[in-house]
């Protein structure tokens, strides 16, 4: 018997065995099991094409329900506080992010320029708008609405490059679109965070543009003259840096759980509907403005996945830099493995379902492929 098809059934006995614990009103016991479930559950996910793409989901639910039964293990060692690793972490994925790019992913806008304006038209004001008007729908606390609006203020993630390639979409549209998303991000972010997110807590604009700064434009900019000069010369770090990425946005997300857990268990399942909403409302309105706009099928399906995600792990680092990782930083925690969900089942969708390409994509396909790909960690 194969170690996928037994991780499986491990996974389906902790299950049960969790739900007949709870039902015997038994909760704290279940809770091991639960972790359990989840763990089983992303290993054996791995042995299947179907559902290998939510190995690493399963795995970060895993960390979440550790964190939400053992937070203690995961807010402080002695006088150390876990939450000091966030920003650093952040600034490790980003420069990673660097090292897969070139100056040609930012050129990408001269070759796609109306794909990009709609993409980050889309980013920055549909999606503060749309967290805003939920938080205010939701009526959470100030602070973890302010979150919810931070999280929509927020660029694309890392994610949406890796769902864009599943999905068959315009890897380099992708790129570009995350490129520029990011580098604009130390202005678009903290002004919307003024004007919506303001209206819930106090907001400092220039300490906000400096915090972007110095956790993403720095060290993507570190990452992109490492790439010029040492690309190709360092294959055990273009190895590690997808991993250590997978494993820095499970950590961040498990320490804010930890630190948010009391809040978490009282709003924890409107937030997950919000970010449900949130989420899947930005890859509608990303897809539709694409196709009104004339946008060519795979270029719509880019956008709406470039819409749709967001940097959740850069979202997690501003609530910890505001002091309000336990509050702020809710929604980035929670909409992060959403986004990942909903991402993997659209990606795994449109991936059965190949776009008809049109003749300037067959060809600007064959010179990617010429030019060596673009080799961002897949």
């Amino acid at each position: 018997m194969n170690t996928y098809k037994l991780a499986l059934g491990v996974a389906a006995l902790s299950l049960l065995a969790a739900i007949a614990l709870y039902l015997a009103g038994n909760a704290a016991t279940a809770g091991p099991l639960l972790i359990l479930f989840f763990a089983a559950l992303g290993i054996g996910f791995r042995g299947y094409a179907v559902t290998k793409g939510f190995a690493y989901t399963m795995m970060i639910f895993a960390a979440v329900t550790t964190a939400l039964n053992y937070p203690q293990y995961f807010v402080q060692v002695g006088d150390f506080r876990f939450a000091t690793l966030i920003t650093p972490l952040i600034q490790i994925i980003m420069f990673g992010m660097g090292t897969e790019m070139g100056l040609k992913d930012f050129a990408g806008v001269l070759k796609e320029p109306k794909g990009v304006l709609i993409g980050l038209i889309g980013h920055f004001t549909v999606m503060p708008l749309l967290g805003f008007s939920l938080a205010k729908m939701f009526g959470f606390p100030p602070e973890v609405a302010a979150g919810v609006v931070l999280i929509g203020s927020m660029p694309c993630g890392l994610a949406s490059n890796v769902m864009s390639y599943l999905a068959g979409a315009n890897l380099a549209l992708s790129i570009t679109l995350t490129a520029i998303a990011t580098l604009i991000a130390p202005f678009m972010t903290p002004m919307w965070m003024k004007l919506l997110g303001g209206q819930f807590v106090e907001v400092d604009v220039l300490d906000m543009m400096w915090d972007i700064t110095k956790m993403v434009v720095l060290p993507i900019g570190g990452g992109l003259i490492f790439n010029k000069f040492f690309k190709g010369k360092a294959a055990w770090l273009d190895k590690a840096m997808p991993l250590v990425s997978m494993f820095g946005i499970a950590f961040i997300i498990t320490i804010i759980t930890a630190a948010g857990r009391d809040n978490l268990m009282v709003i924890g399942p409107a937030l997950i509907l919000c970010a449900f909403i949130h989420n899947t409302g930005g890859y509608a309105f990303g897809y539709g403005i694409g196709r009104l706009l004339g946008l060519s099928e795979r270029n719509a399906r880019t956008i709406a996945i470039e819409v749709g995600m967001q940097n959740g792990g850069l979202a997690s680092g501003l609530a910890k830099e505001m002091g309000k990782a336990a509050t702020i930083g809710l929604a980035p925690a929670v909409f992060g493995p959403i986004m990942n969900i909903t991402g993997s089942i659209l990606a795994s969708y449109w991936h059965k379902n190949p776009p008809v390409l049109t003749e300037a994509e067959i060809a600007s396909d064959r010179e990617v492929m010429l030019a060596g790909g673009h080799g961002h960690g897949h």
